[in-house]
């Protein structure tokens, strides 16, 4: 039976430079897309399906993050504190670890937005999430359709979801759409400092544990003032 995890990592730490000028005194997850920033889309997703406790990591601005979250319930957060040195995606969940515990976490950035289809995306991942074959379950969004994004994308994927790193020049039907759940197995020997969460993610691919979900529904990558918009615009457009 698919155990739906209870526990979240999501990464606010970054420094939102190409979302400059909004994010030159407003930490990039508080930019606010359809009334509400984007930190706030993400948990209140990571609510729905069922999590309890969000780790969030903060580096830039971080004391706006820390009082934006701490009066939430659901999740309730828990931050862990990067303003002292930059960890990397791959560092901040090495430095997590001992909030996220032993179980299998979702693992989501916070600039990610996406709408759902007929079912929430997060629980359609912890469905298909099997550690028995699995270390890494990302969620994928078409490379076509996705808005806001215009590169080769990420990995092709095979029908039993097994995914395919792009080659250099290829372009791929795919990209990582910020979301994934992972096993804590796959730090045991990671470094500590920073480092990218990409290492992980090819060491998993060369061992075939590496695997993907389409995502249902449409997928919006907010790296931009102009994307921001064209999120607006979508979202607004998915509840009218």
């Amino acid at each position: 039976m698919p155990v739906t995890p209870r526990k979240a990592m999501v990464l606010a730490a970054g420094l939102g430079l190409r979302m400059r000028p909004l994010t030159d005194h407003t930490p990039k997850p508080l930019v606010s897309v359809a009334g509400q920033p984007l930190l706030d889309h993400v948990l209140n997703k990571l609510a729905v399906a069922g999590v309890s406790e969000a780790v969030v990591n903060v580096h830039y601005l971080p004391d706006q993050i820390i009082e934006h979250v701490k009066t939430r319930k659901q999740p309730r957060v828990i931050i862990s504190d990067e303003r002292d040195k930059v960890l990397g995606t791959g560092g901040a969940v090495v430095k997590a670890l001992p909030l996220l515990g032993p179980e299998p976490f979702f693992h989501v950035n916070s600039d990610t937005m996406w709408i759902d289809g007929v079912r929430p995306n997060l629980a359609r991942l912890a469905e298909t999430f099997n550690p028995a074959k699995m270390d890494i379950l990302l969620l994928m969004a078409p490379t076509a359709s996705s808005i806001g994004y215009g590169g080769r994308g990420d990995y092709s994927m095979l029908p039993d979801g097994a995914l395919r790193k792009r080659r250099e020049q290829q372009v791929v039907p795919f990209v990582y759409a910020g979301a994934a759940i992972m096993s804590p197995s796959i730090f045991a020997d990671a470094p500590f400092g920073e480092f990218s969460l990409t290492r992980l993610f090819d060491r998993a691919n060369e061992q075939e544990r590496l695997f993907g979900l389409r995502l249902d529904g449409v997928w919006m990558h907010v790296g931009t003032p102009d994307a921001v918009q064209a999120a607006e615009e979508a979202f607004l457009e998915s509840v009218a």
